[in-house]
């Protein structure tokens, strides 16, 4: 073939992801990279050298008195965590968007802009007006002038983290309404309208026409929803401290990275074992995302090209 004919290299494209690449590389890859490689060392005391263990640190994570409660409970507690956000963030938002796709809401923009204010405040401000109405101070002062009786709610162990969960799926709610709403909107008249004329009805066109086409949204929606539930710790450590108070019912793996790899309190820095905890975080979040790739999204690919 002749050189002139040949395509040339598209150093165009190279040029315009290379500051991405780069930046991603150096703030993502790296850190992540050398956080594994420092989970496979200790150190055996402060300021001394790094020593090789291996997997010495995991399996002393996991077998250890002192470190196996509090993995055990922090993994429990995140999973609690995002299985209440699967199973009341999502169907909320669902029917959220479902109920302002709809042609016959007055006002559908000025909802969508209440319900999706609170993603974009900081968390820290949530946090910290959250705390204040749950107080036994002021929110049970608040509460008695309309007659409620407000419990210690963020005081008790059993209550606390299925509340602070339903605090971050009012604040995050409007994300995943706002996928839903726009794979609703890009499903074509059409479709609807003919389903309408052979006497499908409201329920029937969206459980046969609309849900079945917005699938691959609705696994995406999942797979962030776990993603970033297993990576939570802000709404935690803002209300309930590194601790998870009260007696760690609200600790969660990014509290316990938190305290064991900065410290706090009594309890000295360890990097290594922060390190360790940060892996079992990977891990678990790698393996939730293969499982999408591999059942999820491979089931929505063949059933496309069946289609």
């Amino acid at each position: 073939m002749p050189a002139s004919k040949r395509k040339s290299f598209p150093w165009h494209i190279v040029v315009f992801l290379a500051p991405a690449v780069i930046i991603y590389t150096l703030f993502m890859i790296y850190p992540l990279i050398d956080s594994l490689r420092l989970s496979l060392y200790t150190v055996e005391q402060q300021g001394g050298p790094e020593v090789f263990v291996g997997l010495g640190n995991y399996q002393r994570l996991f077998t250890d008195p002192f470190w196996q409660p509090q993995i055990t409970r922090a993994v429990g507690n995140t999973f609690e965590f995002f299985l209440i956000h699967m199973f009341v963030q999502n169907p909320l938002a669902l029917l959220l968007a479902s109920l302002l796709s709809s042609r016959f809401i007055v006002g559908r923009s000025i909802y969508r802009t209440l319900i999706f204010t609170p993603s974009v405040l900081s968390v820290v401000l949530i946090g910290f007006i959250w705390q204040l109405i749950l107080s036994p101070v002021f929110g049970r002062a608040l509460f008695a002038q309309i007659g409620i009786k407000l419990p210690p709610l963020l005081g008790q162990a059993e209550t606390a983290l299925p509340v602070l969960s339903l605090v971050s799926v009012w604040q995050w709610v409007g994300v995943p309404m706002m996928l839903f709403l726009a794979a609703l909107i890009a499903i074509p008249d059409e479709l609807i309208e003919a389903a309408r004329v052979d006497g499908a009805t409201g329920v029937g066109v969206f459980w046969r026409i609309k849900l079945p086409l917005i699938m691959p949204t609705v696994g995406i929606v999942a797979v962030l929803t776990f993603v970033g539930n297993f990576n939570a710790f802000d709404l935690i450590y803002t209300t309930q401290g590194a601790l998870g108070a009260p007696d760690y019912s609200t600790d969660l793996l990014g509290t316990l990275f938190y305290r064991t790899f900065f410290g706090v309190q009594l309890q000295l820095p360890n990097p290594t074992m922060g390190t360790a905890v940060a892996g079992v975080m990977f891990v678990i979040i790698f393996t939730g995302v293969l499982i999408y790739l591999f059942t999820w999204q491979r089931r929505l690919l063949r059933n496309t090209v069946e289609l």
